[in-house]
């Protein structure tokens, strides 16, 4: 099984994902969103698996003009252009 964690370095929750895996001896490759972003198919993949509301930061300023957007193919490219968008708590 190959563990990704999409996280950002300074994220309190990346951090504790992180610390879970190694205290378990279980191997992830950690990706920092904001030095590589994810790609189109990533991104698309996590969206379709949780929906757009769980992947979109509610306390990031900008985060209310998506809700305002038609349609989902405009939010995914803002998300794309804005990795901050992104929420990095653990989504269920």
């Amino acid at each position: 099984m190959n563990i990704q964690i999409f996280g950002k370095s300074k994220c309190f929750d990346t951090k504790k994902a992180q610390r879970y895996f190694k205290e378990r001896r279980i191997r992830f490759q950690n990706v920092d969103i904001l030095k590589y972003p994810m790609s189109r198919g990533e991104l698309t993949s996590v969206i379709r698996a949780v929906g757009f509301d769980a992947v979109i930061d509610p306390k990031h300023p900008d985060a209310k003009g998506l809700s305002y957007l038609a349609y989902d193919e405009q939010k995914l490219e803002h998300l794309l252009e804005d990795p901050r968008l992104l929420r990095t708590t653990c989504w269920r």
